[in-house]
């Protein structure tokens, strides 16, 4: 699962983790579930103006994203956190039997969530990769 200031970083940030993170989602190396909210969250939020992000670039990204996505529908209410969408994505979680959240806000998420680790883009690459990232 990808929180969505992962995406958001992904498409700001040419050469990141977080677009290497989105980059093996979408290629369907990596398992990644979503439910309709959290997809309605990403467009919500890459629509904000202030982000400026070109318009057919966010199409073409979450047209990827919606193709690359396991849909899960959570049958149970979560609240372990003081965000209703961080919320949202252990409910994903639960529904999807996640291994792992990557978010770029690991503070607002308890470690661990039954099973579903929380790390960063970083902690993520490193775990697909076996290896430490090297990169910044």
């Amino acid at each position: 699962m990808i929180d969505t200031n992962v995406v958001v970083s992904a498409l700001l940030h040419s050469g990141s983790l977080p677009e290497a993170v989105l980059n093996l989602a979408v290629s369907s190396n990596v398992r990644w579930i979503a439910s309709e909210p959290i997809l309605a969250e990403y467009v919500e939020v890459l629509q904000r103006p202030r982000l400026a992000i070109d318009s057919s670039k966010m199409s073409e990204a979450l047209a990827r994203i919606r193709a690359s996505v396991l849909l899960v529908v959570p049958g149970v209410r979560v609240e372990a956190t003081n965000d209703p969408d961080d919320n949202m994505l252990l409910e994903c979680a639960q529904a999807g039997d996640a291994d792992h959240i990557v978010t770029g806000n690991t503070r607002h998420f308890p470690k661990v969530w039954q099973k579903t680790r929380i790390v960063t883009p970083r902690e993520f690459i490193e775990v697909w990769t076996g290896a430490p990232d090297d990169s910044p």
